[in-house]
């Protein structure tokens, strides 16, 4: 890597904001000898021009020694940050590739067939025609050849080992906040009806131990073995069954490597299983730093790894497996106006999994509320669960303002994402995990809420685990990571401007209790946020067919001119109730039951 490069890489005619600086800190990291430097860059930043900087600072073939790396990658979890890549002219030279079902055949007759459903995986020993004009592996081999390959983090994981990708010189990571939690995510070996294609024949055990687990996944390899074999026996399959054996190749490699992981004594990985519905299993690891190692630090030399909410650095490097003492820390300051992205307390009360049957007709009450204050505008409510979703589209049309709401499902999501924001008028979009990856600039949304403190599930194995071992700082930074992601949906640049509300009072707690990790520019945030004026509640409020009058409180945009309310008695507010603990601080008073 070549550092003193990164300025004259910016790929951009000029700098915005913190840029200039931005990419200074950085190259001085490197310099001075760090493998790995975390950017903790907030929203509007421009990560990923600052990423291409970064890329660009790669060893080249013309100065590279025969055997040694060259080029970079670009990789990020996010779909649509991929898809911003992609359409951005300044980062043309960033060459995408994407995985096989992405792509569609180009043989007469298989015009709608994906690449990975294909005759060439279908029939053994087919000989295609036109396979150097075929989409996938033109993009796949240009990818390979090119100085900065770009692509998603399951991609890049997934080719951990390729001939085709090898170890390069420089990877950057964007979006690398979750990076412990994707990796386990990706390591996690479901099975059950979706994934394993002959489940319904299977004798599966009851609440199996970690021990009977591997037992039972060193029995079910090869079970898949056998059946594999089958298929690969046969001379021609038919789709179907060449998505059953691609299948069972990918499962019986989880099994495997679980069993030997399992019975390494030396491994650092602790594991845990959970049993669902229809006796369905989920073995997953605790922590990933194995699993990294071979998919993403054994595949570069130098790191960059950019996001808004690395909060905390030895913790980060504590859990994907990094030494804090060769990673750096660049933070990049926020410039966006603080009035420009106040924060409003309208708490109602807990949503925790007992008391959220109290609270959520109140949330629903303020939601009216916060509609009428902004009739003409679009917002987002940040629902959390479908159980809560579904709830309050319910309430909001008793109260009469249902035809202003829309919501989605897990299957249409992504539609009616894009249907709500191409819709004219003041709509109110109701999300289940849109947190992230969602930019809603401008006019398509000037204010939004977030009803539930985002804490992980206490019934997931691993997160049960954690809190037996009293690692409460990782579960709070976790939530905080998850609101400081949301508060930046409706702020895009610094002339953007967009209110966010909170609604659940467990929010208020977890500001106190992370306050310590927070960002700087987020914790001026939480110190300006008071409690807003809005319309006084009625029925039909909050369409924008009426005129329900406008008070003279706070507007999107504006700073609130009140103190924070910490008890809830203001106008939107109340107190939280009491909990199933002992003890008023206890860490599961705003937890218990979380879901």
């Amino acid at each position: 890597m070549q550092p003193a490069r990164i300025e004259s890489e910016f790929p951009a005619p000029s700098y915005r904001g913190n840029q200039r600086e931005a990419l200074s800190d950085i190259r001085r990291a490197f310099e001075a000898g760090n493998d790995v430097v975390l950017v903790r860059a907030p929203t509007g930043s421009g990560k990923s021009l600052l990423a291409r900087a970064i890329c660009g600072a790669a060893r080249t073939v013309e100065e590279a020694e025969p055997k040694q790396a060259t080029g970079a990658y670009y990789t990020t979890p996010q779909v649509s940050q991929l898809d911003d890549v992609a359409g951005d002219p300044l980062l043309s030279d960033l060459q995408v590739i994407r995985g096989k079902g992405n792509y569609t055949c180009i043989l007469p007759g298989e015009e709608t067939t994906p690449v990975n459903r294909a005759p060439c995986v279908r029939e053994r020993g087919y000989d295609c025609s036109v396979k150097h004009r075929c989409p996938y592996f033109s993009d796949r081999a240009i990818a390979s050849n090119r100085a900065i390959a770009a692509m998603t983090l399951a991609y890049f994981m997934q080719t951990a080992g390729s001939e085709v990708f090898r170890t390069r010189d420089v990877c950057v990571i964007d979006e690398a906040h979750g990076l412990a939690e994707w990796a386990e995510m990706y390591a996690t070996i479901d099975l059950g009806p979706r994934t394993v294609p002959m489940w319904e024949e299977l004798s599966v055990p009851e609440d199996p131990s970690v021990s009977r687990a591997a037992r039972y996944a060193e029995s079910l390899s090869q079970t898949c073995s056998h059946r594999k074999d089958d298929l690969l026996a046969q001379e021609e399959l038919s789709p179907e069954e060449a998505a059953e054996r691609d299948r069972l190749q990918e499962l019986i490699g989880e099994l495997d490597w679980f069993v030997k992981d399992f019975r390494d004594p030396d491994s650092p990985t602790t594991w845990t299983v959970d049993q669902g519905e229809g006796r369905s299993l989920a073995i997953k690891p605790m922590n990933p730093e194995r699993y990294l190692s071979h998919t993403v630090w054994d595949r570069a030399n130098r790191f960059a790894l950019l996001s808004a909410t690395i909060l905390n650095k030895e913790a980060f490097c504590r859990g994907v497996g990094l030494d804090p003492d060769r990673v750096a820390l660049v933070d990049v300051g926020h410039t966006f106006p603080v009035e420009n992205r106040p924060l409003y307390d309208v708490t109602q009360g807990k949503m925790t999994y007992d008391e959220r049957d109290e609270t959520i007709p109140k949330v629903a009450r303020v939601l009216v509320r916060i509609m009428a204050e902004h009739s003409t505008e679009k917002g987002i409510v940040h629902a959390h669960s479908y159980a809560i979703q579904d709830r309050l589209a319910s309430l909001l049309s008793d109260f009469g303002v249902g035809d202003r709401v829309r919501t989605h499902d897990r299957e249409d999501r992504d539609a009616a994402l894009e249907a709500w924001k191409e819709s004219e008028g003041a709509d109110v979009f109701l999300s289940v995990k849109m947190e992230e990856a969602l930019d809603l600039a401008g006019d398509l949304a000037r204010w939004q809420v977030i009803c539930k403190a985002p804490y992980l599930n206490t019934r997931d194995s691993r997160v049960a685990h954690r809190l037996e071992r009293g690692q409460w700082a990782w579960y709070h930074r976790a939530a905080l990571r998850t609101v400081i992601q949301a508060c930046g949906r409706v702020v895009r640049s610094p002339d953007d401007y967009g209110a966010t509300y909170l609604a659940d009072s467990s929010l208020l707690d977890l500001f106190e209790r992370a306050r310590g990790d927070m960002p700087p520019w987020f914790t001026e945030q939480v110190d300006r946020m008071g409690s807003p004026e809005l319309p006084s509640f009625e029925s039909s409020a909050g369409t924008d067919r009426g005129d329900p009058g406008r008070p003279t409180g706070s507007r999107s945009g504006q700073s609130s001119r009140s103190a924070p309310s910490r008890s809830g008695g203001t106008s939107g507010g109340s107190g939280a109730s009491g909990s199933k603990t002992s003890g008023s601080n206890h860490p599961l008073n705003d937890v218990w039951g979380d879901g």
